[in-house]
């Protein structure tokens, strides 16, 4: 979800619910958070997720003195949630300082714009994690900007073409060649 979106589907639930919080979105339906911008599935992880936390079976405070391996499984016990919701959650919520995912693409692409890889292994990723501890979330959001195109020098993705790229290559290969033999 875009940061824009996230936004828009926040001050829904703020003008719908009054005030975002365990109870009250444990007392919302699931149809009324779904018409606030978010699928029916969400709707329904945020309604478990309330309901745990307001029936005492899942504890918030606890998750925030865990460190972050413990948190990270512990947010993976709720429905909707894996490890890479997890880790943003550590990043943006808890704001933890060490936090650099291996299943966000955007990192990846960033990995490779940087380094000139093709594609980066599991292998290549934890020495870029350890390279960058104790501050991989800062890394995170370098890597972030630099696949969003924000710094001038790494414009290049360096990850292999797909077919269908490779065909338009083609294509706008032999469309350039003709052209220039018609001339």
């Amino acid at each position: 979800m875009s940061s824009a979106a996230q936004r828009t589907v926040w001050e829904r639930l703020r003008a719908s619910l009054g005030s975002v919080c365990p109870e009250r979105v444990d007392r919302a339906s699931a149809e009324e958070l779904q018409s606030c911008g978010m699928t029916f599935k969400k709707a329904e992880y945020i309604k478990d997720f309330a309901r745990k936390v307001n029936c005492h079976e899942f504890d918030l405070a606890a998750v925030e003195r865990m460190d972050d391996a413990d948190a990270i499984t512990a947010l993976c016990s709720l429905r909707g949630v894996g490890v890479w919701t997890a880790e943003m959650l550590l990043l943006f919520c808890l704001e933890r300082p060490d936090v650099l995912s291996f299943d966000d693409l955007a990192i990846q692409r960033g990995m490779r714009m940087v380094y000139h890889h093709r594609k980066v292994t599991r292998e290549q990723f934890e020495r870029y994690r350890r390279r960058y501890s104790p501050y991989g979330s800062v890394a995170s959001l370098y890597l972030w900007a630099i696949a969003g195109g924000q710094f001038p020098g790494f414009e290049k993705d360096y990850a292999p073409l797909t077919d269908a790229q490779r065909k338009a290559r083609r294509r706008s290969r032999d469309k350039a060649r003709r052209k220039e033999s018609s001339k």
